[in-house]
């Protein structure tokens, strides 16, 4: 019986298979630039002289039909060789990136596929099998909810600094990947997280298989930004099973909260009822919503984010608590010393928030549902408006985006610090081109060729001037000197600062554009976190109960 649902399965995903094999016969120049992985063959594209990108590469199953909502099965090889033939499978184009939520923008989301579970690996022109190169591996952000990996593209940084692998990630988003239901504790139903899966069933891909691309799997650092950042902490504290990365960056840790299932279950319960799906017992609405169209599901989840008459207030699809993997807030693990005990690079930028308005209560109340009057008044007493020249922007900016997002570097760097002696911290201080000051996500336009992301999977590229070409140069360094030696230091820039690891009573670095002389001087400065910064980022930890991170 067993036996027959999977060869029904194989078949069924052979007749999907979008696979583009080429001929045996190959160019000497592209020939070069093919990686045998021992079940198949992939040609990537040479984007940069020495630089080569294999697109769109899987490392699971599709998620498909039956497997909505279910944890990743690891990738089927045979079906691979199958489908290719012993042909060259083309991997120079980028794939279709996972179905997109609405940026909470007033857009709709829906672009994207289903069948979304690949890698973009980008490698030294002749990386191979015995190279050992370290690897980085880079979990994109967008609030769990959108997010392209083509917006965040890694070829200029292997073309500055050939001697690493990288690796970008797709995992399914918002619904698709974050749908949660008491009912998934049997397994038979569904499984919680399944977005958070995908990241460790990639992570496991590249430990068996990134061999062949050059990179040596006992190397791997991950990497990610803001929902990225948040999936990095998250792997920090998660029971993952086996060790799959020796060091982290966690760039803007998005600190949402992680509910139960049951916080969740008004979320399930209105998205399944506006899919058409609501009538039956729990096991008949997840039957009816594995056959409901994407664009269905797509509408659902874009309705939910805008609606507030789910009463428990959660109504983003996101990480949940779900008592296996995630078996706590990660605030509080990491408080208790619970967390991989690695080298670790965390920051945030100067001015960041996530929350809009002026209403330092309702943008508490609307971020974090479970947080008390009491508990934001404590804040408030933190953070009077005196310290903050009697200007109420500030001061909303600065309380809402410290719970949100930049208490993660003092939390994270202080535990990290204490227990290795080797966190680094940083405070990105260089706006984009025109922004009025260093919004969140300000170093993804420097570090990713002047990257400025769109709707629905989209992003325009702007051209950077010599100046910002040299800062971003910098920053790679910094990051790839942390990917090879497990200290930014280490290949650092000759213009750069030596950049000091973190305690409570030691400097971070203020990461910042220098002047016009690009090759000789930098703009970055080391700064000390202050002692009313630290105060104020205690009483965030303390609240982790009500805030649920």
């Amino acid at each position: 019986m067993l036996l027959s649902a999977a060869l029904l399965l194989l078949a069924s995903y052979v007749h999907r298979s979008n696979l583009f094999t080429l001929g045996s016969s190959l160019p000497t120049s592209a020939a070069a630039d093919v990686i045998d992985t021992g079940y198949a063959k992939y040609l990537g594209n040479r984007s940069y002289p020495n630089t080569v990108a294999y697109l769109g590469i899987p490392y699971a199953e599709p998620p498909l039909d039956e497997r909505r909502f279910r944890a990743p099965l690891p990738l089927n090889k045979a079906r691979i060789s199958l489908e290719s033939k012993g042909q060259v499978v083309d991997a120079t184009k980028y794939p279709e990136f996972c179905i997109q939520g609405t940026t909470g923008s007033g857009d709709a989301g829906g672009a994207g596929s289903e069948d979304c579970l690949k890698v973009n690996i980008y490698a030294p022109v002749g990386a191979k099998k015995g190279s050992n190169l370290p690897v980085l591996v880079y979990i994109h952000g967008g609030g769990y909810i959108y997010g392209n990996p083509a917006n965040w593209p890694f070829d200029h940084w292997i073309n500055q600094s050939p001697n690493v692998v990288i690796v970008s990630v797709y995992y399914r988003l918002s619904a698709f990947g974050f749908l949660a239901t008491p009912a998934f504790s049997n397994p038979a139903n569904g499984n919680l997280n399944a977005g958070f899966l995908d990241q460790i069933q990639a992570l496991e891909w590249i430990q068996e298989n990134i061999a062949s691309f050059g990179g040596n799997p006992a190397e791997v650092t991950i990497n990610g930004e803001s929902a990225g950042g948040s999936s990095i902490e998250l792997h920090l504290v998660a029971n993952e099973g086996q060790k799959l990365f020796r060091s982290a960056i966690a760039q803007s840790v998005y600190r949402t909260p992680l509910p139960t299932p049951e916080q969740q279950e008004g979320l399930f319960n209105f998205f399944a009822n506006h899919t058409g799906c609501g009538s039956g017992s729990v096991t008949t609405q997840l039957a009816c919503l594995r056959k409901v169209s994407v664009s269905a599901l797509a509408i659902a989840q874009d309705v939910a984010y805008y609606d507030a008459s789910i009463g428990s207030g959660y109504n983003l699809f996101h990480p949940v608590i779900d008592g296996k993997v995630l078996t706590d807030f990660p605030t509080k693990s990491i408080l208790a010393g619970k967390f991989a005990k690695v080298p670790l690079i965390v920051g945030a930028t100067t001015n960041e928030t996530l929350s809009g308005g002026d209403d330092i209560d309702a943008a508490m109340k609307t971020y974090f549902p479970s947080i008390t009057d009491a508990d934001i008044s404590a804040l408030l007493d933190l953070y009077p408006l005196s310290d903050f020249a009697s200007s109420e922007d500030l001061q909303f900016q600065t309380l809402t985006g410290d719970s949100e997002l930049r208490c993660a570097r003092s939390i994270l760097g202080s535990a990290f610090g204490k227990a290795t002696g080797k966190s680094w911290t940083y405070r990105y201080n260089q706006a984009t081109p025109g922004a009025a000051a260093v919004y969140h996500a300000s170093e993804n336009w420097m570090m990713f060729r002047g990257t400025s992301t769109g709707l629905n999977g989209t992003t325009t590229f702007q051209t950077q001037t010599p100046t910002q070409r040299a800062f971003a140069e910098e920053l790679i360094a910094y990051w790839l000197s942390f990917v090879r030696s497990g200290n930014p230091n280490t290949f650092k820039l000759g213009r750069s600062p030596k950049w000091t690891s973190f305690t409570s009573k030691s400097s971070r670095i203020v990461l910042t554009q220098g002047p016009g002389n690009t090759t000789t001087v930098s703009g970055s400065t080391l700064e000390v976190e202050s002692s009313t910064e630290t105060a104020r980022c205690n009483l965030v930890a303390s609240q982790v109960s009500a805030q649920e991170n």
